[in-house]
């Protein structure tokens, strides 16, 4: 690693651990958090979501997509049939995966487009995970794995590529002369495990989102047959993105 790129590895750190700068409007997020950890009734969780529209109409769709494609057959028709169905852990994920993005919409030009990249890419693989589930439902081999575990787990596929470009934008912002995106290339290459390790760490995401995306990318294995990083693993082994390839 040259001298650039350990102090552009550096900042990048720093801007990981800051949860405010990375997430932005965090005024649902912080109370919703706050009410799953304290496993609060479900009434108090459904006004928590609701009062932000858009984030209420986000996890109703969501939770629907299983069902849509054929995986899971109760379809969701309030927000409260949504909240119900998904769970603390799936509720927080999604919400944490739609404010994430709203965020990096904001992004300046040309950080906003390749993040966006990302994150079509994440949607594509989080589609192919759930087609696989419906494929080995139809073929009599179900995998015993919640839909949306997979469908969550899948949305943070390459979570330290977006986390890792959302801070190069950022530093780059403050910097009288911008570094070039070939040095953050280089540092993604060498070290996306450790940048994503630390952006789960630093963002205050769940342990097992944590540790079944070391599963999925063949950083660590498990005995369970019915692992929800299994599941994703077959997908980023086929499409070649698997940290740690077979």
């Amino acid at each position: 690693m040259t001298n650039l790129e350990q102090q552009v590895l550096i900042q990048v750190q720093a801007i990981i651990g800051n949860e405010e700068q990375v997430i932005g409007r965090r005024g649902i997020l912080i109370p919703l958090k706050k009410a799953l950890i304290n496993e609060a009734d479900i009434r108090i969780v459904i006004d928590t979501v609701s009062a932000d529209p858009a984030l209420a109409a986000h996890l109703l769709q969501r939770s629907n997509t299983a069902q849509n494609a054929g995986v899971v057959s109760t379809k969701s028709r309030s927000v409260k049939d949504a909240l119900i169905r998904l769970g603390q852990v799936n509720i927080y994920r999604y919400a944490f995966s739609f404010y994430l993005k709203e965020r990096l919409d904001e992004l300046a030009e040309p950080y906003k487009k390749l993040v966006q990249g990302y994150w079509a890419l994440n949607e594509a693989i989080a589609h192919e995970c759930i087609e696989l589930l419906r494929l080995e439902s139809e073929a009599g081999t179900a995998i015993k794995v919640d839909a949306d575990e997979v469908q969550t787990l899948a949305l943070f596929s390459v979570f330290g590529q977006v986390i890792a470009l959302t801070a190069f934008a950022y530093l780059n912002a403050e910097l009288p002369r911008p570094v070039s995106l070939k040095v953050l290339k280089s540092l993604i290459e060498q070290q996306q495990q450790k940048l994503s390790l630390e952006a789960f760490e630093s963002l205050g995401l769940d342990d097992d989102l944590r540790d079944e995306f070391l599963i999925a990318h063949n950083l660590r294995q498990t005995q369970n047959p019915d692992s929800a990083g299994l599941v994703l693993r077959r997908v980023l082994s086929k499409r070649n993105l698997l940290i740690n390839p077979l």
